[in-house]
């Protein structure tokens, strides 16, 4: 966890900077509603510089580059420079670094940080969530008419959840209100924090939830897909609240979805 500390710290600094000036970073596009920015590669080369420097036998599954096997078969970094990079480049403080270390096919640490506000998200597997030195814990509310539930929208470039529209109205409607924030790893971390009471997202990939999914869990959260079902991190989909949110928002979804 010090080394990944380390890393995100490291590399976040560079990244304020570039955020301070968001009107001359370079940008290209990769894809539809998919963007990548010098500043998105340059933080993905800081963190796994450091990260190979500290653990040279690990692999690496990164947004930016390919997944490239290590030594150590068993062991990878799973890595997001910037979950959240169009909030960056539309000068929105709303992103952050995640790191996970993936072992033998499961994560057992987590980070994601949040540079702007320095608030640093981190977990290990059977230690408990944390937000900087504060041990956290999910929401315990129970009631939906009580909650705060983020989701993420489809968008140009995402492939569209065909039900999602009926799934927005069916909780929309049964809670206080629903954030889009634009960064599944901080969705998953203000779960955890219980900022959020749950969160649903799909279209997502390994890197976009890796950290966040262990921070929830570690902190309380029921996690699962959409559907229920297990392995949301590479079915792409995801459901966090707490038991009895987790229970209701699932009912809801699965009313949308129901044909007719």
């Amino acid at each position: 966890m010090n080394i990944m500390q380390q890393a995100a710290r490291k590399a976040s600094r560079r990244l304020v900077r570039d955020f301070g000036e968001v009107e001359n970073l370079q940008v290209s596009r990769k894809g539809p509603g998919d963007f990548v920015t010098a500043a998105d590669v340059r933080t993905d080369d800081m963190l796994r510089d450091a990260l190979l420097q500290a653990r040279p036998t690990y692999g690496f599954l990164t947004e930016e580059g390919e997944d490239i096997v290590g030594e150590d078969e068993a062991r990878r970094w799973i890595i997001d420079p910037i979950d959240g990079t169009t909030n960056f480049m539309h000068g929105i403080p709303m992103f952050a670094i995640s790191i996970a270390l993936e072992e033998m096919g499961e994560v057992t640490s987590a980070l994601v940080y949040a540079p702007i506000s320095d608030e640093m998200f981190w977990a290990e597997k059977g230690q408990g969530a944390f937000l900087n030195d504060r041990r956290l814990r999910v929401a315990a509310r129970r009631h939906m008419g009580d909650t705060v539930i983020g989701t993420g929208i489809p968008h140009l470039g995402r492939p569209e959840n065909p039900s999602y529209a009926a799934e927005m109205s069916a909780i929309a409607g049964e809670c206080a209100g629903i954030r889009r924030m634009g960064s599944a790893a901080l969705d998953l971390a203000y779960v955890a924090a219980g900022r959020f009471d749950g969160v649903w997202e799909t279209g997502l990939s390994p890197w976009d939830i890796a950290a966040g999914l262990l921070l929830a869990r570690e902190a309380g959260a029921m996690v699962s897909r959409t559907d229920g079902g297990a392995d949301p991190m590479y079915k792409g989909d995801v459901l966090a609240a707490n038991e009895a949110i987790h229970g209701r928002m699932l009912r809801l979804i699965r009313q949308a979805r129901r044909p007719g």
